[in-house]
């Protein structure tokens, strides 16, 4: 199984970093649909980290692959830099922020404000592009995917609503909203791209940082429910009771985000 460590990806956007590409076994040179992940050095060497933990997509995909007899998918792991919170705030409904009286902490905190549009534009106008010239991918909308947790799920999210005819759907796991709170969410709502041809997933668990997201998360499964998204069919929220904001909560069920997001597969509760 396959992993290719790009170690310097040049941006004209943003700081160049590493991006790994991993490829499921023996698939030779078909064509597979493709998922850009967030954090991407969380995904798949347990040495990249203190603790050891990550999500270990790469055996959840095979999991999958031999549950359903299903090729896979190629994973494009995109690692963060010191910017992060910068990088991953959705610019745009940011913006909304700029007039509440807590922005100027909002900004603080994140060391700047919101540069997520040139983040985007490096994975839509550099990384894929990269992926697609150098690899077997089917590069259309309907086989593209974007999954990141907590702030990564806010920008996975956001890059759906910003390149609806790239992206099909978004895995949000643990997502931040408390770090732009209601205003966040609705700005994040308003744009939505018209149900019918996207998936969304949410989830949160109950422990530590995860608390405080069951109602933002309520918020928005109501305005997608406004908003024409069904639920169970494009789009899932799930709850995990005594679920912590941790690596090891995101890969106990990253192997049923990749099911609905890719296979429109939803795993028994």
């Amino acid at each position: 199984m396959p992993l290719y460590r790009h170690l310097d990806l040049q941006s004209r956007y943003v700081t160049s970093r590493p991006v790994d590409v991993w490829l499921p076994a023996a698939t030779g040179d078909q064509p597979l649909p493709v998922i850009y992940m967030h954090d991407g050095q969380n995904l798949f060497d347990p040495a990249l980290r203190a603790d050891g933990e990550v999500w270990a997509v790469d055996q959840a995909i095979e999991r999958l692959r031999a549950t359903y007899n299903w090729p896979g998918a190629t994973v494009v792991g995109v690692w963060c830099t010191d910017q992060r919170w910068r990088e991953y705030a959705p610019q745009k409904p940011f913006a909304a922020l700029r007039q509440t009286r807590g922005w100027e902490s909002i900004v603080e905190r994140m060391g700047g404000e919101p540069v997520s549009d040139a983040y985007l534009s490096f994975l839509v106008e550099e990384v894929k592009p990269f992926v697609d010239r150098h690899y077997p991918t089917l590069p259309d909308a309907s086989n593209t995917f974007l999954i990141g947790s907590s702030m990564g799920g806010l920008i996975s999210l956001y890059g759906v609503c910003r390149y609806p005819d790239l992206f099909t759907g978004a895995g949000c796991l643990s997502t931040h909203w408390p770090a732009g709170g209601n205003l966040l969410v609705d700005e994040l709502a308003a744009l939505l791209p018209p149900a019918g041809r996207h998936r969304f997933y949410f989830d949160y668990g109950t422990v530590g940082l995860d608390a405080e997201y069951e109602p933002f998360q309520q918020r928005m499964d109501r305005l997608l429910e406004q908003a024409g998204y069904r639920h169970g069919h494009d789009r899932l929220t799930r709850k995990f009771p005594g679920a912590a904001h941790n690596e090891a909560a995101w890969r106990a069920r990253v192997a049923d985000v990749i099911a609905f997001l890719v296979l429109g597969r939803v795993a028994c509760e």
